[in-house]
């Protein structure tokens, strides 16, 4: 066996050294071989991401008490123009709306998206939520009353 010499970054070996293969060699020369299987670290990420979103979820059904319907633009309306605005409703305590942001959907549609949905009440909870809401915009479908 060659001579070992020790580096500030662990150990060098001289030519004609034996490097130690298996973990039983690891282990008698004192090196710590623990490590966590790749499905282990996985899993306690999931378990601490469930055990989070559980205490979100005690608001996250906050029902809708006032909904103020969405204006459709007459002109995209006739021309037959439609689609989803997906938002993300941030909701104070109260229930009221504190600010609506655009997640994705018809750039021409958001606003109005936006500007009927700032108006909703929702139900009172515990603190503030956030939640998504999709707005449709249905040129065939008849208007609310």
């Amino acid at each position: 066996m060659g001579r070992r010499v020790q580096h500030k970054h662990g150990e060098l070996s001289t030519p004609g050294a034996v490097a130690p293969n298996s973990i039983l060699d690891r282990l008698r020369e004192g090196e710590n071989v623990t490590r966590l299987h790749p499905y282990r670290k996985i899993c306690c990420l999931l378990v601490m991401l469930s055990c989070m979103s559980a205490g979100y979820a005690q608001d996250a059904a906050r029902k809708i008490v006032k909904k103020v319907p969405v204006q459709y633009p007459l002109v995209l309306k006739i021309k037959g123009i439609g689609g989803t605005v997906r938002l993300k409703v941030f909701i104070k305590p109260d229930g009221s709306v504190r600010d609506t942001e655009v997640l994705g959907g018809s750039a021409i549609l958001a606003e109005s998206a936006k500007k009927s949905v700032g108006q909703w009440k929702f139900s009172p909870g515990n603190s503030e939520t956030i939640m998504e809401i999709s707005v449709v915009f249905d040129p065939s479908a008849k208007p609310e009353n």
